[in-house]
C-alpha cells in the first residue's frame, strides 16, 4: 500500500473542551433496555452512518513508544475517508491521564450509549495491568468529554447486561500472569445510565450467587463492597480468569446482553465460555472453541445469536447455534476452508478463522461471517493474508457465493508481500448506511507494522472491492512507526 504524509508526536489536535471531567474510582452502575436497544449503535456522532475506531496500540505518542492512540473515522454515503477523523490519545486535551510508555492506549475499546443522550460513546482501555479507561462522550461535532476509570482497561463490554432498557458497562483488569489454576481476575459490572462524572447509577456483583460456590467463604459480598466497591478486589465483585471478553450479544432471546469470552481452565488450556446476562449478575456457561478470535450474531435468522468461534477450534471454524436454553451443545456446525464453495483451499499454518466478524452484508436477514486468513499464500507470496466472507441461511453457514479478497484483488488497493498477514483484524459496520454492513479489515504487519485498514463496500450480493480504500498512520496525521495500527477495529 502507498504511504501518505504527516507525522505527528502529541496527538493533542484534538480537544474535548472545558466540560472533561474526571472520576478518581468506580462507583455504581445502571441498566438498559432489551439486548438489541443495548448494543452499541457504531454511529458517533449521531448522522445516520456507522464510524469505524482503529486501534493502534502501538503507536508513539510525545516520544512516549507504544503509548497507543485510537483513530475514529467517520462514515457517510461514499464511505469512509481518511481526512474526516480524530486521533485520541492520552496526550489529546481533555483526556483524562498522560501518554506512558508501553501503555497501549487503544488495544482495547467498545463503543455504546452509556449517558443516554442519543449519542454513542467510546470507552478506550489499556493493554497493561492497571492501566484503566477513558470514556469519551460524544456529540455531533466529535468528543465533548471524558471521565477517567480507574484500574479497569482491559477489553471493556457494553451492553444491557440485566436487562432493565439501558446500557451497562462491564470492565476487567489484565491479569498479569497465572499458574496451573484459573485465578480472580479483577472485575465491576456498573448498571447504567453512566453519568459523565464517570459515576454509575450502581455496581452490581459482578456473579450471580448461583456461582459464587468458586470462591471461598471470605470473598462474597458484604456491605463494604456494596457501598465502597473501590476498596473490593474479591467476591462475585471478580470473576475468575483470566477471562479474555470477546464479542456482546443475545444468544438466548431474554432480552439482556450475553459476553463470549475465550476461558481459561487451568493447566494451560483455554475454553470459550458465555457470561449470560441477568438482574443479580452474570452466570457462567459453556460453548465450544477454545482461545482465538470470536464473533457473535444471527446466522440461521432464527432471532437467537449464535457464537462463531475462530480457527482455535480444532483447526475449523466453529458455529454454536443460540436458543431459549442458551448454546445448543448439539447444534455445532464445523467448517473450514475446504467447505464447498469457499475459495482457496484448506491448508496447514493458512490460520482460517484468525480472526471473526459476523454481520448482515446482504440484507437478507441471515447474518454473514468474515474470517481473517492471516497465513494465507497469495500465488507464490508466503502469508500474504487473505479475507473470507461466508454466508448465513436458514440452514447455518453456506460455502455458496462465498468470497475472498487479499491485495492482489483486483479494487483492492496495495500490492500482497510476505508476511503482511492481511486479515489480522476485521469489522462489519454499515459505514454508507445502505443497509448492507461494509467491511473493515487490516493488517498489522504492513509497512514495517505502522499497520493499515481497507474498507470494502457491502451489497445485496456480498462483497465488492469496487470503491474501497486503504489508510495507514499517515493519512490520518498520526505517528507510523511500529504503531500495529488496526490492531482492534470496531
Amino acid at each position: 500500500m502507498a504511504a501518505s504524509l504527516l507525522v505527528g508526536s502529541g496527538l493533542s489536535a484534538l480537544s474535548l473542551g472545558a466540560g472533561s471531567a474526571q472520576a478518581a474510582t468506580p462507583a455504581a452502575d445502571t441498566g438498559r433496555a432489551s439486548a438489541a436497544a443495548a448494543k452499541a449503535t457504531d454511529d458517533l456522532n449521531g448522522d445516520g452512518y456507522a464510524d469505524l475506531v482503529v486501534g493502534a496500540p502501538g503507536g508513539t505518542v510525545s516520544g512516549k513508544a507504544k503509548a497507543g492512540y485510537v483513530v475514529v473515522t467517520y462514515g457517510s454515503k461514499d464511505g469512509l475517508d481518511p481526512a474526516k477523523k480524530k486521533v485520541i490519545s492520552r496526550s489529546t486535551s481533555g483526556v483524562p491521564g498522560a501518554a506512558t510508555a508501553k501503555q497501549e492506549f487503544g488495544r482495547h475499546f467498545t463503543k455504546a450509549d452509556l449517558d443516554q443522550d442519543g449519542y454513542t460513546d467510546l470507552v478506550i482501555g489499556t493493554g497493561v495491568v492497571g492501566g484503566g479507561s477513558v470514556i469519551l462522550w460524544d456529540s455531533e461535532s466529535g468528543p465533548s468529554g471524558a471521565a477517567a476509570v480507574n484500574t479497569f482497561g482491559f477489553a471493556p463490554q457494553a451492553g444491557d447486561f440485566d436487562g432493565d432498557g439501558t446500557t451497562d458497562l462491564a470492565l476487567f483488569d489484565l491479569v498479569g500472569s497465572h499458574g496451573d489454576d484459573p485465578v480472580e481476575q479483577k472485575s465491576r459490572l456498573w448498571k447504567g445510565p453512566i453519568a459523565r462524572t464517570g459515576t454509575p447509577a450502581a455496581t452490581l456483583d459482578f456473579m450471580d450467587a448461583s456461582q459464587w460456590w468458586s470462591y471461598d467463604s471470605d470473598e462474597r459480598p458484604n456491605p463494604v463492597c456494596r457501598e465502597k466497591p473501590e476498596t473490593c478486589v474479591d467476591g462475585p465483585l471478580s470473576v475468575k480468569g483470566p477471562v479474555i471478553p470477546q464479542a456482546v450479544g443475545d444468544i438466548n432471546g431474554d432480552g439482556r446482553a450475553d459476553i463470549a469470552v475465550n476461558d481459561y481452565t487451568g493447566d494451560g488450556g483455554w475454553t470459550n465460555s458465555i457470561l449470560y446476562g441477568s438482574p443479580t449478575g452474570f452466570k457462567r456457561g459453556d460453548a465450544v472453541g477454545g482461545k482465538g478470535a470470536v464473533g457473535v450474531g444471527d446466522v440461521n435468522g432464527d432471532h437467537y445469536d449464535d457464537l462463531v468461534a475462530g480457527e482455535s477450534y480444532h483447526g475449523k471454524v466453529a458455529v454454536a447455534f443460540g436458543s431459549a436454553d442458551g448454546l445448543k451443545a448439539d447444534a455445532v456446525q464445523e467448517f473450514d476452508q475446504d467447505l464447498p464453495g469457499v475459495p482457496g483451499a484448506e491448508e496447514e499454518g493458512d490460520g482460517f478463522g484468525s480472526a471473526v466478524s459476523v454481520g448482515d452484508v446482504t440484507g437478507d436477514g441471515y447474518a454473514d461471517i468474515a474470517l481473517g486468513v492471516t497465513g494465507e499464500d497469495v500465488k507464490t507470496v508466503g502469508d500474504a493474508g487473505a479475507v473470507v466472507l461466508v454466508h448465513g441461511s436458514a440452514n447455518g453457514v453456506t460455502g455458496t457465493g462465498a468470497q475472498a479478497f487479499h491485495q492482489d484483488t483486483a479494487g483492492v488497493p496495495g500490492v500482497a508481500e510476505a508476511d503482511d498477514q492481511f486479515g489480522a483484524a476485521a469489522a462489519l459496520l454499515d459505514v454508507t448506511g445502505d443497509g448492507h454492513r461494509d467491511l473493515a479489515v487490516s493488517s498489522t504487519r504492513e509497512n514495517a507494522q505502522a499497520g493499515a485498514v481497507w474498507s470494502l463496500r457491502g451489497s445485496a450480493t456480498g462483497l465488492t472491492a469496487t470503491n474501497s480504500v486503504a489508510f495507514g498512520p499517515k493519512d490520518v496525521g498520526a505517528p507510523d512507526t511500529a504503531a500495529v495500527f488496526g490492531s482492534t477495529l470496531r
